[in-house]
This record gives C-alpha cells, structure tokens and sequence, in this order.
C-alpha cells in the first residue's frame, strides 16, 4: 500500500517549491517533511524531489504527484456524498487540475472560460501552453487531464466534445504592406517580408501560404513566443503574421492592421478531450 501522508509530503514540496512552505501547509515540521519525503525516496529506490529553489519533481515524483491529485479529485467527489468519512484533523487538500491549451486560445476565450469554472468550484488550476497540434501528446502521457486541441484522431479513454475554430487573419501593419506589397501578394515578395513565428512548432504562416499562393515558400521570420507579442509586432510594422480574429479585429476596422489578402483566412478547428471519468473537471 501507497503511504499517503508521504505522497502528500512529496505534492506539497513540489507545489510549493520547498520543504519549509510544505511544512507550513501541513501543519508540521519541515524536518518531518524532509523524512517523510526521504523514506518514500528510498522505499522506491528513485530520487522524487530535486532539491533546489524552488525544489522540484523528478520525472516519478510527477507521476507520483499526479496520481496523489487524481485520488484527491476521487475523495472529493466521496466526501460530498459522505461527508462524515472526512477527517477534520487532515489538512485540507485543495485538488489541482491540470490543463494544457495553445496560446491563441489562452490570450482569446480560454481564460474567460476557466475563470468561470473557478468561481463554482473548488478546484487550482495548473495551465500549461503548447502549440494545438501537440496539446494532445500532453493528455496521452498522463500529464494533464484536459486539453485544447485540434488533433481530431481520437484518444483512448477520452472524452472528445467539439468547441468550434478559432480564426486567423494574415495582418501586417498598412507601412509593412506598402512597403512589401506594392503589387500585392506573391510568392517573390512573400519569400522577402519578414513574417512573425510564434515557435518551431508554429506552422500556421506557412499553412496560409500554401493555401493562397498554391505553394510552398521559404518565410524569413522574427521569432516572437507571445500572442500578445505577434500583434503588437503587426501594428509596429515587424511583421506580418497569423493572428486571431478577436484579437485584431478592432485594429483592422481603426485601420491600424490590414488583411494582406481580404477574406482570406484559416479556421483551426479547436477540440476540447478529457479522460472520461473526470466528469465534474470538463463539463463546464
């Protein structure tokens, strides 16, 4: 059997970045934590913790982490029906929920959504940032229980609901435009514009590209890994790049952004998976 005060221990250390801030949310010595953290270690033969600052998990210390957090979303949902097993000695153990998204969706309409899940349930929130087509990777190994996403091959064991697209523009600023499309868009004057790149795994400025121009091109690029930073790079003449409609739609109609071709976008479908017995995590 699993020593739970020791798991507890080796959660609290990591979620709080050091023994003493641990020690502090259970109510006990950070020497007692320091024990409690080392016979676990040596139980299992493998180091869980990191020692540092802030102290962090090793790859078991976070599936150890992770399975604490999914017995805590278990007991919850218990101790609403059965309220008389809860120990009121027991610290309390606020469960965290852990979640991964894309950035655009994240600076859009992801954290309006989430902040309203807050306000109606008890549950922390750990959201992690990866691009949409790889989101999913994060919920296969175990790492989150729900992701935003645009992979549509089904996952096992997973609940798949759709939650629409979220659109791009291609926009520059109107100096950029004059300046590298006099004679509009082409594939020679595409391959000099600078364009703006969120990561490597951003390929939405190339996806744009082969579907207006019927063709590949090679995209100089600014490298910006921040939505917030692709449309202030637009409006400052930086470079052109992909950006979503709700955030540039006020610049377009003040004319400080335009579309470098009209009506011309991509839709990338977003779909929101979670493991299917955590039902009160993704319904809202």
């Amino acid at each position: 059997m699993l020593d739970y005060s020791a798991l507890r221990a080796v959660s609290a250390v990591v979620r709080a970045g050091s023994f003493e801030k641990a020690a502090s949310i259970l109510n006990v010595t950070p020497s007692a934590v320091s024990q409690r953290v080392k016979q676990l270690e040596e139980r299992l033969g493998v180091v869980l913790v990191v020692r540092g600052n802030p102290c962090t998990a090793t790859e078991k210390g976070e599936w150890l982490c992770r399975h604490f957090e999914n017995v805590g979303m278990l007991e919850r949902d218990l101790f609403e029906h059965l309220p008389s097993l809860a120990d009121p000695a027991d610290p309390q153990h606020r469960v965290t929920l852990q979640l991964a998204t894309n950035a655009d969706s994240l600076g859009t309409w992801f954290l309006e959504a989430i902040a309203n899940f807050s306000k109606s349930s008890a549950y922390l929130l750990n959201v992690s940032v990866d691009d949409q087509d790889h989101t999913a990777e994060w919920l296969q190994r175990g790492r989150v229980v729900a992701a935003v996403t645009s992979v549509e091959k089904p996952i096992v064991g997973c609940r798949r609901f759709s939650l629409g697209a979220l659109r791009y523009h291609a926009t520059a600023s109107p100096d950029f435009v004059a300046r590298y499309f006099p004679d509009g868009v082409t594939a020679q004057a595409i391959a000099a514009a600078p364009a703006l790149t969120f990561n490597q795994k951003d390929k939405l400025q190339n996806d744009w590209v082969r579907q207006t121009l019927g063709s590949d091109v090679v995209l100089p690029t600014h490298w910006l890994p921040s939505t917030e930073s692709f449309v202030s790079g637009s409006l400052l003449g930086m470079g052109w790049g992909m950006n979503p409609v709700h955030l540039t739609r006020t610049h377009i109609l003040e004319g400080c952004l335009v579309e470098l071709v009209p009506d011309s976008w991509l839709d990338i479908p977003s779909t929101g998976r979670s493991t299917a017995w955590r039902r009160t995590a993704c319904r809202n």
